[in-house]
Protein backbone atom coordinates (compact mmCIF):
# COMPACT_ATOMS: atom_id res chain seq x y z
CA UNK A 1 0.00 0.00 0.00
CA UNK A 2 1.19 3.57 -0.76
CA UNK A 3 2.24 5.48 2.18
CA UNK A 4 0.78 8.90 2.30
CA UNK A 5 3.93 10.53 4.17
CA UNK A 6 6.53 11.45 1.73
CA UNK A 7 9.46 12.61 3.42
CA UNK A 8 12.01 13.94 0.62
CA UNK A 9 14.27 16.65 2.28
CA UNK A 10 16.00 16.92 5.91
CA UNK A 11 13.04 18.18 8.06
CA UNK A 12 12.69 21.33 8.09
CA UNK A 13 13.95 21.39 4.48
CA UNK A 14 15.91 24.23 2.87
CA UNK A 15 12.53 26.47 1.15
CA UNK A 16 10.69 26.11 4.91
CA UNK A 17 14.61 27.16 6.32
CA UNK A 18 15.05 30.25 4.06
CA UNK A 19 10.90 31.21 5.13
CA UNK A 20 11.93 30.81 8.83
CA UNK A 21 14.53 33.75 8.11
CA UNK A 22 11.92 35.78 7.11
CA UNK A 23 9.80 34.73 9.88
CA UNK A 24 12.05 35.91 12.40
CA UNK A 25 12.98 39.00 11.21
CA UNK A 26 9.24 39.67 10.27
CA UNK A 27 6.66 38.42 13.01
CA UNK A 28 6.98 38.85 17.03
CA UNK A 29 8.80 35.38 18.67
CA UNK A 30 5.89 35.92 21.01
CA UNK A 31 4.01 34.94 18.22
CA UNK A 32 4.62 30.67 18.98
CA UNK A 33 5.25 27.88 15.99
CA UNK A 34 4.81 24.47 17.08
CA UNK A 35 6.93 23.47 13.78
CA UNK A 36 9.34 24.97 11.69
CA UNK A 37 7.46 23.84 8.52
CA UNK A 38 5.86 25.94 5.93
CA UNK A 39 2.64 24.71 4.32
CA UNK A 40 1.72 25.02 0.79
CA UNK A 41 -0.78 22.94 -0.13
CA UNK A 42 -3.45 20.62 1.82
CA UNK A 43 -6.18 18.64 0.93
CA UNK A 44 -8.70 16.02 3.67
CA UNK A 45 -5.89 14.86 6.08
CA UNK A 46 -2.44 15.74 4.37
CA UNK A 47 -0.25 18.79 4.03
CA UNK A 48 2.39 19.49 1.72
CA UNK A 49 5.08 21.67 2.61
CA UNK A 50 6.90 24.26 0.27
CA UNK A 51 9.69 21.66 -0.01
CA UNK A 52 7.19 19.30 -1.21
CA UNK A 53 6.91 17.12 1.57
CA UNK A 54 3.67 15.60 2.66
CA UNK A 55 2.43 15.16 6.21
CA UNK A 56 -0.25 13.64 7.82
CA UNK A 57 -2.30 15.72 10.00
CA UNK A 58 -3.40 15.01 13.43
CA UNK A 59 -3.38 19.20 14.26
CA UNK A 60 -5.81 20.14 12.25
CA UNK A 61 -5.60 24.05 12.61
CA UNK A 62 -5.52 23.44 16.47
CA UNK A 63 -9.02 21.80 15.67
CA UNK A 64 -10.16 23.90 12.62
CA UNK A 65 -10.43 20.91 10.05
CA UNK A 66 -12.93 18.63 11.19
CA UNK A 67 -14.52 18.54 7.96
CA UNK A 68 -10.84 18.16 6.87
CA UNK A 69 -9.07 20.55 4.26
CA UNK A 70 -10.29 21.99 1.15
CA UNK A 71 -13.70 20.30 1.33
CA UNK A 72 -15.05 20.35 -2.37
CA UNK A 73 -18.56 21.48 -0.75
CA UNK A 74 -16.92 24.51 0.87
CA UNK A 75 -14.44 25.76 -1.43
CA UNK A 76 -17.43 25.88 -3.70
CA UNK A 77 -19.67 27.92 -1.48
CA UNK A 78 -17.09 30.47 -0.79
CA UNK A 79 -16.49 30.71 -4.88
CA UNK A 80 -20.00 31.40 -5.39
CA UNK A 81 -19.93 34.38 -2.64
CA UNK A 82 -17.15 35.82 -4.14
CA UNK A 83 -19.06 36.47 -7.23
CA UNK A 84 -21.77 37.99 -5.24
CA UNK A 85 -20.02 40.61 -2.19
CA UNK A 86 -17.40 39.67 0.29
CA UNK A 87 -18.59 41.82 3.09
CA UNK A 88 -20.96 44.94 3.70
CA UNK A 89 -20.83 44.68 7.37
CA UNK A 90 -24.22 43.02 8.69
CA UNK A 91 -24.55 46.19 10.98
CA UNK A 92 -24.48 48.33 8.17
CA UNK A 93 -26.53 46.19 5.54
CA UNK A 94 -27.53 42.79 6.91
CA UNK A 95 -27.50 39.98 4.34
CA UNK A 96 -29.39 36.54 3.84
CA UNK A 97 -26.49 34.14 4.82
CA UNK A 98 -25.76 35.45 8.60
CA UNK A 99 -29.72 34.59 9.17
CA UNK A 100 -29.50 31.46 7.71
CA UNK A 101 -26.76 30.27 9.90
CA UNK A 102 -28.04 31.75 12.71
CA UNK A 103 -31.44 30.24 12.20
CA UNK A 104 -29.11 26.91 11.37
CA UNK A 105 -27.15 27.34 14.88
CA UNK A 106 -30.22 28.23 17.17
CA UNK A 107 -32.11 24.85 15.96
CA UNK A 108 -29.25 22.31 16.57
CA UNK A 109 -27.35 23.69 19.76
CA UNK A 110 -28.24 22.13 22.79
CA UNK A 111 -31.48 23.06 24.84
CA UNK A 112 -35.40 22.95 23.98
CA UNK A 113 -35.57 26.44 24.56
CA UNK A 114 -35.99 29.86 22.12
CA UNK A 115 -32.48 31.01 21.40
CA UNK A 116 -31.12 33.52 19.11
CA UNK A 117 -27.33 33.91 17.72
CA UNK A 118 -24.92 36.38 16.96
CA UNK A 119 -21.45 36.29 15.13
CA UNK A 120 -18.03 37.50 15.96
CA UNK A 121 -14.34 36.35 14.67
CA UNK A 122 -12.59 34.41 16.84
CA UNK A 123 -13.22 32.05 20.17
CA UNK A 124 -11.98 34.85 22.50
CA UNK A 125 -13.90 37.45 20.82
CA UNK A 126 -17.30 34.91 21.67
CA UNK A 127 -16.40 34.51 25.10
CA UNK A 128 -15.88 38.13 25.91
CA UNK A 129 -19.44 38.25 24.19
CA UNK A 130 -20.84 35.76 25.92
CA UNK A 131 -19.79 37.03 29.22
CA UNK A 132 -20.85 40.62 28.25
CA UNK A 133 -24.61 39.31 27.72
CA UNK A 134 -24.47 37.62 31.12
CA UNK A 135 -23.41 40.67 32.99
CA UNK A 136 -25.93 42.51 30.89
CA UNK A 137 -28.83 40.06 31.73
CA UNK A 138 -28.18 39.64 35.58
CA UNK A 139 -26.58 42.95 36.65
CA UNK A 140 -24.07 41.47 38.45
CA UNK A 141 -19.95 41.62 38.11
CA UNK A 142 -19.08 38.21 39.13
CA UNK A 143 -17.20 35.07 37.30
CA UNK A 144 -16.82 31.32 37.89
CA UNK A 145 -13.82 29.89 35.83
CA UNK A 146 -12.40 26.69 36.40
CA UNK A 147 -8.08 25.41 36.76
CA UNK A 148 -6.51 24.19 33.75
CA UNK A 149 -9.09 26.19 31.53
CA UNK A 150 -8.25 27.66 27.97
CA UNK A 151 -10.65 30.66 26.77
CA UNK A 152 -8.31 32.77 24.51
CA UNK A 153 -5.81 35.87 24.52
CA UNK A 154 -7.69 38.68 24.81
CA UNK A 155 -7.81 40.27 28.19
CA UNK A 156 -10.87 38.74 29.47
CA UNK A 157 -10.69 35.62 27.85
CA UNK A 158 -7.38 35.62 29.32
CA UNK A 159 -7.81 36.17 32.18
CA UNK A 160 -10.52 33.23 32.26
CA UNK A 161 -7.92 31.11 31.47
CA UNK A 162 -5.83 29.31 33.93
CA UNK A 163 -2.25 28.28 32.21
CA UNK A 164 0.03 31.39 33.19
CA UNK A 165 3.10 30.61 30.92
CA UNK A 166 2.63 31.39 28.53
CA UNK A 167 -0.50 32.53 27.79
CA UNK A 168 -0.77 34.89 31.14
CA UNK A 169 2.84 35.83 31.94
CA UNK A 170 3.61 39.12 32.07
CA UNK A 171 0.64 40.54 30.86
CA UNK A 172 -1.42 41.34 34.24
CA UNK A 173 -3.16 43.11 36.09
CA UNK A 174 -6.29 40.89 34.99
CA UNK A 175 -10.14 40.88 34.96
CA UNK A 176 -11.43 41.00 38.44
CA UNK A 177 -14.25 39.65 39.79
CA UNK A 178 -13.09 35.55 38.34
CA UNK A 179 -12.91 33.12 40.90
CA UNK A 180 -11.72 30.12 40.11
CA UNK A 181 -12.67 26.57 41.15
CA UNK A 182 -11.01 22.87 40.49
CA UNK A 183 -11.83 21.51 37.21
CA UNK A 184 -13.64 17.87 37.49
CA UNK A 185 -10.01 15.66 36.63
CA UNK A 186 -10.42 12.48 37.84
CA UNK A 187 -6.90 11.75 36.99
CA UNK A 188 -5.29 14.45 39.26
CA UNK A 189 -8.48 15.14 41.70
CA UNK A 190 -6.80 15.48 45.23
CA UNK A 191 -10.18 14.69 46.92
CA UNK A 192 -11.52 11.31 48.32
CA UNK A 193 -12.02 8.07 45.60
CA UNK A 194 -13.99 6.83 44.73
CA UNK A 195 -15.02 10.41 44.05
CA UNK A 196 -18.71 11.03 44.59
CA UNK A 197 -18.80 14.37 42.14
CA UNK A 198 -21.88 15.81 43.57
CA UNK A 199 -20.99 15.71 46.79
CA UNK A 200 -17.82 17.13 45.68
CA UNK A 201 -19.31 20.15 43.87
CA UNK A 202 -21.80 20.64 46.26
CA UNK A 203 -18.93 21.22 48.87
CA UNK A 204 -16.71 23.51 46.58
CA UNK A 205 -19.46 25.82 45.68
CA UNK A 206 -20.56 25.84 49.68
CA UNK A 207 -16.55 27.11 50.47
CA UNK A 208 -17.22 29.92 47.16
CA UNK A 209 -20.04 31.22 48.54
CA UNK A 210 -19.21 31.17 51.95
CA UNK A 211 -16.16 32.57 51.70
CA UNK A 212 -14.86 34.29 48.46
CA UNK A 213 -18.18 35.71 46.63
CA UNK A 214 -22.05 35.74 47.24
CA UNK A 215 -24.04 33.99 44.57
CA UNK A 216 -25.91 36.96 43.52
CA UNK A 217 -22.88 38.83 42.73
CA UNK A 218 -21.86 35.99 40.13
CA UNK A 219 -22.71 36.71 36.59
CA UNK A 220 -21.72 33.52 34.45
CA UNK A 221 -20.10 30.04 34.68
CA UNK A 222 -17.60 29.53 32.01
CA UNK A 223 -16.94 25.57 31.59
CA UNK A 224 -15.38 23.59 28.69
CA UNK A 225 -17.03 20.24 28.92
CA UNK A 226 -13.94 18.67 27.95
CA UNK A 227 -10.84 20.74 28.14
CA UNK A 228 -9.03 21.43 25.03
CA UNK A 229 -5.87 23.19 26.00
CA UNK A 230 -5.77 21.81 29.36
CA UNK A 231 -5.14 18.47 28.40
CA UNK A 232 -8.68 16.60 26.61
CA UNK A 233 -10.25 15.93 30.17
CA UNK A 234 -13.88 14.98 30.03
CA UNK A 235 -15.72 16.84 32.93
CA UNK A 236 -17.91 13.87 34.29
CA UNK A 237 -21.23 14.07 33.70
CA UNK A 238 -22.70 14.24 37.30
CA UNK A 239 -20.46 17.15 38.10
CA UNK A 240 -21.93 18.96 35.18
CA UNK A 241 -25.06 18.71 36.42
CA UNK A 242 -24.37 19.94 39.63
CA UNK A 243 -23.00 22.97 38.58
CA UNK A 244 -25.66 23.45 36.10
CA UNK A 245 -28.27 22.83 38.99
CA UNK A 246 -26.57 25.58 41.44
CA UNK A 247 -26.37 27.73 38.54
CA UNK A 248 -30.16 27.44 37.99
CA UNK A 249 -30.71 27.70 41.98
CA UNK A 250 -28.92 30.83 41.92
CA UNK A 251 -29.64 32.30 38.73
CA UNK A 252 -26.08 32.01 37.43
CA UNK A 253 -25.50 32.18 33.46
CA UNK A 254 -24.35 28.69 32.71
CA UNK A 255 -22.21 29.13 29.41
CA UNK A 256 -20.40 26.22 28.19
CA UNK A 257 -17.45 27.10 25.57
CA UNK A 258 -17.82 24.00 22.76
CA UNK A 259 -14.96 25.86 21.07
CA UNK A 260 -12.51 22.85 20.20
CA UNK A 261 -15.01 20.58 21.21
CA UNK A 262 -17.68 21.19 18.70
CA UNK A 263 -18.73 20.12 15.72
CA UNK A 264 -18.73 16.00 16.28
CA UNK A 265 -14.99 16.07 17.50
CA UNK A 266 -16.48 13.98 20.26
CA UNK A 267 -18.70 11.92 17.88
CA UNK A 268 -21.60 14.11 18.53
CA UNK A 269 -22.24 17.55 17.23
CA UNK A 270 -21.67 19.05 20.61
CA UNK A 271 -19.78 17.36 23.91
CA UNK A 272 -22.07 18.96 25.60
CA UNK A 273 -24.33 16.11 24.13
CA UNK A 274 -22.76 13.64 26.35
CA UNK A 275 -23.67 14.27 29.69
CA UNK A 276 -27.13 16.21 28.52
CA UNK A 277 -26.57 19.28 30.05
CA UNK A 278 -28.69 21.85 28.46
CA UNK A 279 -26.26 25.70 28.57
CA UNK A 280 -27.80 28.92 28.80
CA UNK A 281 -24.84 30.18 26.19
CA UNK A 282 -22.86 28.18 23.60
CA UNK A 283 -20.01 29.33 22.57
CA UNK A 284 -18.53 27.84 19.10
CA UNK A 285 -15.77 28.55 16.93
CA UNK A 286 -12.68 26.30 15.03
CA UNK A 287 -14.40 23.83 12.71
CA UNK A 288 -17.71 25.58 12.41
CA UNK A 289 -16.53 27.68 8.97
CA UNK A 290 -13.40 25.32 7.87
CA UNK A 291 -10.63 27.66 8.50
CA UNK A 292 -12.86 30.51 7.79
CA UNK A 293 -12.80 32.91 10.99
CA UNK A 294 -16.21 32.90 12.77
CA UNK A 295 -17.29 32.18 15.97
CA UNK A 296 -20.73 32.20 17.30
CA UNK A 297 -22.72 33.16 20.52
CA UNK A 298 -25.81 31.26 20.66
CA UNK A 299 -28.29 32.43 23.91
CA UNK A 300 -31.59 31.95 25.35
CA UNK A 301 -33.41 34.35 24.02
CA UNK A 302 -34.67 36.30 27.23
CA UNK A 303 -30.85 37.08 28.09
CA UNK A 304 -29.40 38.23 24.75
CA UNK A 305 -32.42 40.22 24.07
CA UNK A 306 -31.83 42.05 27.04
CA UNK A 307 -28.62 43.61 25.53
CA UNK A 308 -30.00 47.24 23.83
CA UNK A 309 -29.32 48.15 20.33
CA UNK A 310 -26.19 48.35 19.65
CA UNK A 311 -24.52 46.64 22.51
CA UNK A 312 -23.20 43.70 20.35
CA UNK A 313 -22.18 43.67 17.17
CA UNK A 314 -18.20 44.12 15.07
CA UNK A 315 -17.00 45.20 11.63
CA UNK A 316 -16.33 41.72 10.69
CA UNK A 317 -18.31 38.93 12.56
CA UNK A 318 -20.63 37.22 10.23
CA UNK A 319 -18.84 38.02 6.90
CA UNK A 320 -20.37 36.77 3.94
CA UNK A 321 -18.29 34.04 3.19
CA UNK A 322 -17.45 32.65 6.30
CA UNK A 323 -20.99 32.06 6.45
CA UNK A 324 -21.96 30.24 3.21
CA UNK A 325 -18.14 28.13 4.79
CA UNK A 326 -20.34 27.70 7.93
CA UNK A 327 -23.47 26.24 6.12
CA UNK A 328 -21.77 24.46 3.34
CA UNK A 329 -19.65 22.88 6.24
CA UNK A 330 -22.64 21.75 8.36
CA UNK A 331 -24.29 20.34 5.44
CA UNK A 332 -21.09 18.64 4.40
CA UNK A 333 -20.51 17.42 8.06
CA UNK A 334 -24.42 16.14 8.30
CA UNK A 335 -24.10 14.47 4.46
CA UNK A 336 -20.11 12.34 5.20
CA UNK A 337 -21.97 11.00 8.90
CA UNK A 338 -18.48 13.01 10.15
CA UNK A 339 -20.27 11.74 14.09
CA UNK A 340 -19.89 7.95 13.25
CA UNK A 341 -16.04 8.52 11.11
CA UNK A 342 -14.92 10.49 15.17
CA UNK A 343 -16.41 7.31 16.63
CA UNK A 344 -14.53 4.90 14.64
CA UNK A 345 -11.44 7.16 14.83
CA UNK A 346 -11.44 6.93 18.74
CA UNK A 347 -12.26 3.62 19.06
CA UNK A 348 -9.19 2.83 16.96
CA UNK A 349 -6.70 5.16 18.72
CA UNK A 350 -7.34 4.74 22.08
CA UNK A 351 -6.78 1.10 21.15
CA UNK A 352 -3.23 2.00 19.58
CA UNK A 353 -2.73 4.37 22.88
CA UNK A 354 -3.79 1.12 25.30
CA UNK A 355 -0.53 -0.69 23.29
CA UNK A 356 1.77 1.88 23.48
CA UNK A 357 0.98 2.16 27.14
CA UNK A 358 1.14 -1.40 28.08
CA UNK A 359 4.92 -0.65 26.87
CA UNK A 360 5.77 2.60 27.90
CA UNK A 361 6.09 3.41 31.30
CA UNK A 362 6.39 7.03 30.61
CA UNK A 363 2.54 7.20 29.96
CA UNK A 364 0.37 7.90 32.98
CA UNK A 365 -3.30 8.02 31.60
CA UNK A 366 -4.66 7.59 27.63
CA UNK A 367 -8.24 8.94 27.50
CA UNK A 368 -10.71 10.38 25.45
CA UNK A 369 -14.20 11.09 23.69
CA UNK A 370 -14.80 10.13 20.01
CA UNK A 371 -11.59 11.52 17.88
CA UNK A 372 -10.65 13.68 20.67
CA UNK A 373 -7.75 11.55 22.80
CA UNK A 374 -4.90 12.29 24.60
CA UNK A 375 -1.45 10.80 26.21
CA UNK A 376 -0.50 12.39 29.45
CA UNK A 377 3.40 11.92 29.51
CA UNK A 378 4.50 11.74 33.46
CA UNK A 379 8.16 10.78 34.67
CA UNK A 380 6.94 8.31 37.53
CA UNK A 381 3.08 6.47 37.32
CA UNK A 382 3.00 6.63 41.42
CA UNK A 383 3.78 9.96 41.54
CA UNK A 384 2.18 11.71 38.60
CA UNK A 385 5.05 13.64 38.01
CA UNK A 386 3.82 16.06 34.76
CA UNK A 387 6.76 15.01 31.71
CA UNK A 388 6.93 17.89 29.55
CA UNK A 389 10.17 16.93 27.94
CA UNK A 390 8.85 13.32 26.85
CA UNK A 391 5.24 15.34 25.01
CA UNK A 392 7.78 17.87 24.03
CA UNK A 393 10.41 15.19 22.37
CA UNK A 394 7.42 13.39 20.83
CA UNK A 395 6.01 16.43 18.99
CA UNK A 396 9.27 17.13 17.25
CA UNK A 397 10.42 13.40 16.33
CA UNK A 398 7.21 13.22 14.94
CA UNK A 399 7.36 15.89 12.67
CA UNK A 400 10.69 15.06 11.59
CA UNK A 401 8.73 11.51 10.29
CA UNK A 402 6.42 13.23 8.41
CA UNK A 403 3.34 13.35 11.47
CA UNK A 404 2.25 16.94 12.80
CA UNK A 405 0.64 16.57 16.19
CA UNK A 406 -0.15 19.12 19.51
CA UNK A 407 0.97 19.11 23.14
CA UNK A 408 -1.53 20.19 25.56
CA UNK A 409 -2.46 20.30 29.27
CA UNK A 410 -1.72 22.64 32.08
CA UNK A 411 2.05 21.33 32.38
CA UNK A 412 2.24 21.15 28.31
CA UNK A 413 2.68 16.98 28.87
CA UNK A 414 0.38 16.08 26.75
CA UNK A 415 -0.04 14.90 23.10
CA UNK A 416 -3.48 15.03 21.90
CA UNK A 417 -5.51 14.65 18.69
CA UNK A 418 -7.20 16.59 16.65
CA UNK A 419 -6.94 15.09 13.11
CA UNK A 420 -9.51 15.91 10.23
CA UNK A 421 -12.27 13.28 10.45
CA UNK A 422 -12.19 12.79 7.15
CA UNK A 423 -8.59 10.95 7.57
CA UNK A 424 -8.72 7.57 6.20
CA UNK A 425 -8.35 4.24 7.74
CA UNK A 426 -4.86 3.98 6.02
CA UNK A 427 -3.69 7.38 7.18
CA UNK A 428 -4.63 7.27 10.61
CA UNK A 429 -2.85 3.82 11.10
CA UNK A 430 -0.09 5.19 9.11
CA UNK A 431 0.03 8.70 11.83
CA UNK A 432 -0.48 5.90 14.73
CA UNK A 433 2.55 4.14 13.01
CA UNK A 434 4.84 6.96 13.14
CA UNK A 435 3.27 7.81 16.77
CA UNK A 436 4.21 4.82 18.42
CA UNK A 437 7.45 4.33 16.81
CA UNK A 438 8.41 7.51 18.42
CA UNK A 439 7.14 7.12 21.69
CA UNK A 440 8.60 3.44 22.16
CA UNK A 441 11.90 4.29 20.77
CA UNK A 442 12.67 6.73 23.76
CA UNK A 443 12.57 4.05 25.79
CA UNK A 444 10.88 2.28 28.92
Amino acid sequence: MTKSISIKTPIPGPKSQALWERRMAASPRGVPNSTPIFAAQAEGALVTDVDGNTFIDFAGGIGVMNLGHRNPDVVAAIRDQLDKFTHTCFASMPHEPFVALAEKLNAITPGSFAKKTMFVNSGAEAVENAIKIARYATGRPGMIAFEHAFHGRTLLAMSLTSKIKPYKYGFGPFIPEIYRLPYPYPYRWYGPQPIDWKSEYKRIFDQLFAAHAAPDKIAALIIEPILGEGGFVQAPAEALHTMQEICRQHGIVFVVDEIQTGFYRTGKLFASEWSGIEPDIIVTAKSLASGLPLSAVTARVELIDKVHEGGLGGTYGGNPLACVAALATLDAMEKLDLGKKAIEIGEITRKRFSTIMEKSSKIGEIRGVGAMNAIEFVTNRQTKEPDKVTASTVQKQCYEQGLIALTAGTYSNVIRTLMPLVITPQQLHEGLDVLETVILALGN
